[in-house]
């Protein structure tokens, strides 16, 4: 337990009321940092959202049901498939379990938000929460049924998984939260040394 709430973060006894949770600005005024940084969350989680949203869309008007599109020769292609489980395919049968999953993260990510006070852990979690919101939303409305549905995935790489916008974001996102872990600093904006 005390290793979650060091990475998930919460914010030290302010030293005064009237200072805690915010940093100047310019005019001398002081603005709540945590704030701005929730701001920053779920401004970048919905434009990881959007992007995931609108290319799938496209994907599937113009791509679905057509030859695959080469980018670069055969190493880079765009090929539309609807994938049931999770990456590369693997746990079709499982659907609703990583719907589920997705529902967590999110649910997790919020309540996160409230004790975020890092700007490069904002980046990092919108990035998660832009992702998983785009393959939930494939996972509740796309056929063949509510919490069963296919993730639709259209960027093939030669000899890897075929994967969208939203596994990007999430890659993305884990990545930076690796990265910051091993770098020390907490959601919090504390930094600790091991």
């Amino acid at each position: 337990m005390a290793e979650a709430e060091r990475i998930i973060g919460t914010p030290e006894t302010p030293e005064t009321p009237d200072t805690a949770g915010t940093e100047p600005e310019q005019g001398g005024t002081a603005r709540p940092r945590g704030k701005r940084r929730i701001a920053v969350l779920f401004a970048v989680a919905a434009f990881a959202y959007a992007l995931d949203l609108i290319s799938k869309m496209i994907v599937v008007a113009k791509l679905e049901h057509h030859a695959p599109i080469e980018i670069i020769g055969d190493w880079l292609k765009l090929e539309a498939i609807r994938n049931a489980g999770a990456a590369f395919g693997f746990g079709e049968a499982f659907t609703v379990i990583f719907t589920l999953i997705a529902a967590a993260v999110i649910v997790v990510i919020a309540r996160l938000a409230r004790k975020l006070y890092s700007l490069p852990w904002a980046i990092a979690l919108g990035l998660l929460l832009g992702g998983a919101l785009g393959n939930l939303t494939d996972r509740i409305f796309r056929s063949p049924g509510v919490f069963e549905g296919a993730v639709v995935d259209f960027i093939s790489p030669k000899g890897f998984a075929v994967f969208n916008l939203a596994d990007s974001a999430i890659v993305c996102g884990g990545i930076l939260i690796v990265l910051l872990s091993f770098r020390g600093l907490d959601p919090d904006g504390t930094v600790h040394k091991d």
